[in-house]
């Protein structure tokens, strides 16, 4: 009787093995066919016999399951991510009996869907489409985890198309594990065009400068992304409402990051989103103390300055700003306005003036000073657009000065330059 008993569970393993293989088999023809639902309805009846599988037969299994997941990049987001689960499984099953038959393939198949997905994100967000964009960038960064930058332009297009609580998973993800985005590019110039190029490597850079087709190379360090990161965040959690989570974003990246400059800019920007402005004036003058001819930190603070009422102070920062970086268009634009809204307070006196002798003397003398404001500011615009030839502003305003001024040949020139720059757009 026990003999009998033996055989029977002989037989009955036997019967397993069959039919496990036969699914598994199944599956692979289907895949072959491109039916995918008909590969996951066999692997899933397989999957009921896997505790008596062999270790072969169920990495052909995991191999299998991630192919008909991933289903040629047609998965959903939850099939993707089974999909390369399957494929680990795969990897350590085979880790775990020493015999690597499919790990290759899947190795491959991940390049290759890495790949596919990256294409997918360059084409949408070519079209300005950065949700798609950045669905397609986390996936190609969820089959190559060694590659973050993809992780964090998945985050960056989540922000830009206001995914928020995407965005906010994905910045979180990143700085959990510790992700600056330092990184060091190999460049060199290239000795045709004139144009600086970055090399995936050192050697393959050094190659073209001995070639002779590249000169002045040289290892750059890229800049901290982490406080570009904290800033989005915090920018999130304002938008939504939640300004004491901004704040904590911004505190907790200072923990691990002291002494990042981009980060302490970060928060000056996130204390400026808040009205914060006294606050935001120390952050940015801290900051001008490690980079004091830093021009976009001076303008700012000429704005600053200039939205708070303090003329002087204002002018001076963008004075600062233009020495430092004399094509600094911006600044003497604001230059020129600072001075133009002082016409306003002018205007108002003249209107306010009677009809006695004294008051058209008044009058006279305050026509002048306004006159003198469009003098002063001349200077500004032309300087702006001299080095932005196609400065519609500044054009328009010099017809304006120029006519009041009787200078008629030059509103004349101005004119004609605006017609064509008019024509241009």
């Amino acid at each position: 009787m026990k003999k009998h008993v033996v055989m029977g569970l002989a037989m009955l393993i036997g019967s397993f093995t069959f039919a496990q293989k036969s699914e598994v088999k199944a599956a692979e023809k289907a895949i072959k066919n491109n039916d995918f639902s008909g590969a996951k309805s066999a692997l899933s009846t397989a999957e009921s016999m896997m505790s008596s599988m062999d270790d072969k037969t169920k990495a052909k299994f995991y191999y299998l399951k991630g192919q008909a997941l991933y289903a040629n990049g047609t998965g959903s987001d939850s099939d993707i991510s089974e999909a390369l689960k399957s494929f680990d499984m795969l990897m350590q099953t085979e880790e775990k009996s020493g015999r690597k038959t499919y790990s290759p393939q899947a190795d491959a198949m991940k390049v290759s869907m890495s790949n596919a997905f990256l294409d997918k994100a360059q084409t949408a967000l070519n079209r300005k489409d950065h949700a798609t964009s950045s669905i397609n960038f986390e996936r190609a960064y969820n089959t190559s985890p060694q590659d973050t930058l993809y992780l964090f332009n998945a985050a960056l297009l989540a922000t830009s198309s206001k995914n928020y609580d995407e965005a906010i998973r994905m910045y979180k993800q990143l700085m959990d594990m510790g992700y600056t985005g330092i990184s060091m590019e190999y460049r060199a110039t290239d000795i045709e065009t004139g144009e600086e190029q970055n090399f995936p490597s050192a050697s393959l850079r050094d190659i073209s400068v001995k070639a002779g087709t590249h000169e002045k190379s040289r290892n750059v360090t890229t800049e901290s992304k982490v406080g570009e990161m904290a800033k989005n965040i915090a920018l999130i959690y304002i938008e939504q409402g939640k300004n004491d989570m901004a704040l904590k974003a911004i505190e907790d990246a200072k923990k691990s990051n002291p002494n990042d400059f981009n980060l302490l800019l970060s928060e000056a920007n996130v204390r400026y989103q808040l009205g914060e402005m006294d606050t935001y004036r120390e952050l940015i003058s801290k900051a001008l103390e490690v980079e004091p001819n830093n021009a976009d930190l001076l303008f700012n603070l000429g704005v600053v300055s200039g939205d708070q009422g303090e003329y002087e102070e204002a002018r001076s920062y963008y004075d600062k700003a233009i020495e430092v970086d004399n094509d600094y268009v911006r600044a003497y634009m604001n230059s020129a306005a600072l001075i133009l809204d002082r016409e306003q307070g002018i205007i108002d006196e003249m209107n306010s003036l009677g009809t006695s002798a004294a008051d058209d003397k008044k009058y006279s003398q305050l026509q002048e000073d306004r006159l003198n404001l469009y003098r002063e500011a001349i200077p500004y615009l032309e300087s702006a657009l001299d080095r932005d030839k196609n400065n519609i502003n500044a054009a328009k305003t010099l017809v304006n000065i120029y006519s009041v001024l009787g200078e008629t040949d030059k509103m004349n020139a101005m004119k004609a330059k605006v017609a064509s720059i008019e024509g241009q757009n």
